[in-house]
């Protein structure tokens, strides 16, 4: 979260077909229950004639960056489950074949990255360079690395909000407010923003929903040749697949959610954004007090009191005078919060913060001001940003009261100042949202599912540690492997041989532990 032979047949596909013409649009007024069952009909429909037609793999694009051994495709999928016969949109898709032979080929391992608004894209990369992913080379043997571009992302029925040249724009405004006009400046801002995704992309809103990319996600499976899906999900790709498991129990074979976002209705997607603001202040403290134990390196402060101290005035500079003329506090915000997110990150900002103070003011500019080149649309951080204000506002009901907004992030801001005021700004358009908001999916075990693997860091900033505890009370005969007193977010790509051999396994052999697990932390990282 924000912060991869075909079966069936013809004669599958034009029973299905028969249905969907039987079945029709939902009367005017359907209840909520009809219009599942519609789309339940749909999602048969879209992967029997997926199932039919397979993918044709070719040379990626030149453009897209992916070299071969690469390959790419594409699904095609209903806009509207519902209407399954109405509006189709691509889904791309790319792959490296397993590197073991067909003698131990175990399948497709499809890869989500989280967001929402992430592209997985580069999953196959893994795969294609062993020497750069060496935690992958076995599990590339026996599986196919799929990647794709979920709806609405990159190169899949793309979507926006504004223009991408505005987008990356800076300085943006204070994130913090000093004063009531400057709250109301940000209200109408995000209200502008809420207006322009419906002016630029009102067609898909409706269908920007984490229940819909599960589906595509199944459409995908069927195209593939699979009858079970294989599936690795990070951040948000945890709750898409906890919403997967729960659709489409019995097409698991094997998954694991790593990061977990919790996937209680209560927390979806208000109250969860209120808990990373605990969480960001939780694990930017750890950071801080990193930095004091290594002041003879970095010369910030040797306490984690006086590096805040140092962060504030750094904030109030910038505040004063843009540094470089681009980075204000909202862009040190955008810089700084990769240290909470990814300790790999804690001696590279640390070492950008130190060099500037020194007088070194281009490397602070260059780490934390906008990329004028990143306005491509189709994959820009426009187009991520997007997809992630669609999905989590179509996901669920927010309040769309300005006091109950007020109130909750004024209240949190005072111990966790830290990312609080800049997480509801981006997240306030969902309270202006034009299109229906869903109720979310009740996560649950269904018969058929087998069990999941799921693991999670104690620390996480982005998916706090409660997440993947609720996700395993849901999910009957999960397991949970806790990497204690660490906080790094995504744990299946950093060298921990505890958690690293127990991947493997699982997706080798399916074995799991007897009992949940928890591994020592990884390396500290090194100034």
């Amino acid at each position: 979260m924000r912060r991869t032979a075909a079966f069936g047949s013809a004669g599958v596909l034009v029973a299905g077909t028969l249905v969907a013409s039987a079945l029709g649009a939902p009367a005017a007024g359907a209840d909520t229950q009809d219009r599942s069952r519609s789309e339940a009909h749909g999602v048969q429909i879209a992967a029997a004639r997926a199932a039919a037609q397979g993918i044709d793999w070719t040379d990626c694009p030149a453009d897209w960056g992916f070299a071969k051994p690469i390959e790419c495709g594409w699904v095609t999928v209903p806009m509207d489950y519902a209407r399954p016969n109405g509006k189709q949109i691509k889904i791309a898709v790319d792959r490296v074949a397993n590197t073991g032979g067909d003698e131990v080929r175990q399948g497709a391992l499809v890869y989500n990255p989280g967001g929402p608004g992430g592209s997985g894209m580069r999953f196959p990369r893994r795969a294609a360079e062993p020497n750069k992913y060496p935690l992958w080379v076995n599990t590339a043997k026996a599986y196919d690395f799929v990647g794709f571009d979920p709806r609405g992302v990159g190169h899949s029925a793309p979507i926006s909000c504004v223009d991408p040249q505005e987008f990356v724009k800076a300085p943006k405004p204070d994130p913090v407010p000093d004063s009531e006009a400057d709250k109301l400046a940000q209200r109408k801002l995000a209200a502008e923003y809420a207006d322009g995704c419906f002016e630029r992309s009102g067609e898909m809103l409706p269908h920007m929903t984490t229940p819909n990319t599960a589906r595509d996600l199944d459409v995908i499976r069927a195209a593939l040749g699979e009858k079970k899906l294989n599936y690795l999900g990070v951040s948000y790709g945890t709750y898409l697949g906890a919403v997967y498991g729960t659709l489409f129990p019995g097409h698991v074979r094997r998954m694991i959610v790593d990061s977990v976002v919790s996937p209680s209705r209560e927390k979806i997607w208000y109250q969860a954004n209120l808990d990373q603001d605990v969480a960001f202040q939780m694990r930017w403290d750890d950071w801080k007090a990193w930095v004091a134990e290594n002041d003879a390196v970095y010369h910030i402060g040797d306490t984690p009191e006086k590096v805040e101290a140092e962060w504030v005035k750094l904030r109030a500079a910038a505040k004063q005078n843009p540094i470089g003329g681009v980075v204000g506090p909202a862009e040190l915000i955008g810089f700084f919060q990769s240290a909470p997110y990814y300790d790999s990150a804690w001696a590279s900002v640390a070492g950008t913060w130190r060099d500037y103070r020194a007088g070194d003011t281009q490397a602070l500019v260059d780490a934390a001001g906008p990329d004028m080149t990143d306005t491509a649309g189709n994959i820009s951080s426009e187009n991520g940003n997007a997809v992630y204000t669609a999905v989590e506002c179509a996901d669920a009901k927010w309040p769309t009261s300005w006091k109950r907004w007020d109130r909750d992030n004024t209240r949190l801001h005072q111990n966790h100042p830290f990312m609080t005021w800049a997480n509801a700004w981006m997240n306030l358009p969902c309270a202006t949202w034009s299109t229906k908001q869903q109720t979310p999916i009740e996560v649950r075990t269904h018969k058929g599912l087998p069990p999941v693997l799921i693991v999670q860091s104690e620390r996480d900033a982005a998916t706090p540690y409660e997440g993947a505890v609720e996700l395993h009370k849901r999910f009957k005969g999960s397991r949970l492997i806790t990497e204690k007193n660490a906080g790094s977010h995504g744990v299946t790509g950093l060298v921990n041989p505890c958690v690293n051999n127990r991947v493997e396994s699982y997706l080798l052999t399916g074995k799991l532990d007897a009992a949940d697990v928890t591994c020592e932390p990884h390396a500290t990282p090194k100034p």
